[in-house]
């Protein structure tokens, strides 16, 4: 029986290196690729998301509960937010840890918007802002602060809710115009004005 050794020649493959480099160059390019783009996009708590919408939505379901509760009257009886615009005394308020608060010291009082707002909205550190939206003498609208603390940010939700203000809910319209600036949209007739009282509520 016959034996031989086969000859074994190993020869390195040139094209194999060629591939493998080709690919971890690859692998390195689409790696800085990912790291720069992480690195350009600038997040920051107003960025657009999904949670900041998210937020959005829970304060715009609160505003509208809110003045939705606050709207509400028996048969019979103004609402608590009507009373609070013919008892308001014009002045604007602010909220200063404690109370509302006008630039002439007086405390806000005797307001239901102002209690819940105070139940509500500031143990939560939101900002807010509620305003009247009226008609003036000249047949536009012109916006009146009731409280006020600061400019809203983008992110700011706006819910509105209209009252109607007639003849017969205000004894005295002239010391109710002197007092809030609303003036009777129409002396012809019952109808007083019409309030769109917006209530705005933005994150800090």
């Amino acid at each position: 029986m016959v034996t031989g050794k086969i000859p074994c020649n190993i020869k390195f493959d040139t094209s194999a290196q060629l591939h493998t480099l080709e690919a971890l160059m690859g692998l390195i390019i689409v790696t800085g690729i990912i790291i720069f783009t992480v690195q350009a996009t600038s997040l920051t708590p107003l960025t657009s998301s999904t949670a900041n919408a998210h937020i959005e939505a829970q304060l715009q379901t609160l505003a509208q509960d809110m003045l939705t509760m606050l709207d509400h009257s028996q048969s019979g009886h103004n609402s608590s937010l009507k009373e609070d615009i013919l008892d308001w005394d014009g002045d604007e308020y602010s909220w200063n840890s404690t109370d509302y608060v006008s630039e002439n010291k007086n405390t806000l009082e005797n307001s239901s918007t102002a209690d819940l707002l105070m139940a509500v909205i500031t143990p939560k550190g939101i900002a807010h802002n509620v305003q009247f939206a009226v008609i003036n003498d000249a047949g536009a609208v012109m916006p009146l602060d009731y409280i006020y603390n600061g400019e809203p940010s983008d992110n700011a939700v706006i819910v509105s809710r209209r009252v109607l203000l007639s003849d017969s809910d205000i004894p005295n319209s002239s010391q109710f115009q002197s007092y809030t600036g609303i003036a009777d949209a129409d002396t012809s007739t019952d109808f007083y004005n019409l309030i769109d009282v917006k209530m705005i509520l933005w994150r800090m």
